[in-house]
């Protein structure tokens, strides 16, 4: 059964603008290459700290191939990790996982 994945990122004070060009520009690109289907991204609208996007995947099995497709890239590693890790902070990453519902538009 297809799901979703909420992903909200803290960004750090006076990053956001670095942070939306490093997803649009390489962290989006770089994912969708490798087969993530993203359907959506976003920042805060009054809270300048807040970053939340949207993954689809098919099967959990799927989510598991992309995963290591992605996060044992070397290219990930090396460049676009490092990057990451200084423009949000880590810790406070939050996951939810969710099942769209009958009369969902995203399926």
């Amino acid at each position: 059964m297809p799901f979703y994945e909420l992903r909200q990122y803290v960004i750090r004070p006076g990053k956001m603008a670095a942070w939306v060009k490093l997803f649009d520009e390489v962290i989006l690109p770089f994912q969708i290459a490798r087969g993530m289907v993203v359907p959506g991204s976003f920042s805060g609208e009054t809270d300048d700290s807040v970053f939340v996007w949207i993954r689809r995947f098919e099967s959990e099995a799927e989510r598991e191939r992309l995963y290591a497709a992605v996060y044992e890239d070397p290219e990930w590693k090396d460049e676009i990790g490092p990057k990451v890790r200084e423009l949000m902070d880590r810790e406070k990453i939050k996951v939810l996982r969710l099942t769209p519902t009958p009369s969902s538009v995203l399926k």
